[in-house]
């Protein structure tokens, strides 16, 4: 196995990857090939994406598992060893290649590369229902951050917020 920023030459074997993703989180839907193209081009891989594609594969170009991670400064901690940290927005690996090390090595190069960028922690947010990952995840020696809940925001009410106009 080999882990890197993602190839031009493994972008197709990607997209199969992506399009397992989506299924993963969306079971009955499917999603056109060409539209998870357009995305990865478009926007995940595009020059102003914060996004960094970390792949792991089998051979030059077959992808088998992906991390998808951005760096993000802290607006409370101002110290230098605490200020910066990486944001794991993803990991996913192929359903035929998992307990094979592909997770492991895809955290490793992650937490080598955070390290090389200053970071002092790597954040994810993971499905409640996963237990398998959240068991994967405490093995690697992370912890739940109880404090923290996640929150989303969707329409209607992502439009009657942007709608609202503050008092004079």
């Amino acid at each position: 196995m080999h882990v890197d920023l993602v190839s031009e030459a493994q972008h197709d074997s990607l997209i199969e990857l992506l399009t397992e993703l989506h299924a993963f989180y969306n079971e009955a839907a499917r999603v056109p090939r060409e539209l998870v193209r357009e995305h990865l081009l478009g926007n995940l891989l595009a020059p102003d994406s914060p996004h960094q594609l970390v792949v792991v594969s089998t051979d030059a170009r077959t992808v088998v598992g992906l991390a998808a991670i951005t760096w993000l400064f802290s607006l409370v901690d101002f110290a230098p060893e605490q200020r910066k940290h990486c944001q794991l927005k993803e990991l996913y690996v192929k359903s035929g290649h998992r307990s094979a090390g592909a997770g492991r090595a895809l955290m490793a190069w992650v937490a080598a590369r955070a390290i090389a960028h200053g970071c002092h922690r790597i954040d994810w947010p993971v499905k409640a229902t996963n237990a398998r990952g959240i068991a994967f995840y405490e093995g690697l020696g992370a912890f739940r951050v109880a404090e923290r809940l996640s929150y989303r925001l969707l329409e209607p009410a992502l439009g009657e917020l942007a709608a609202f106009t503050a008092p004079a």
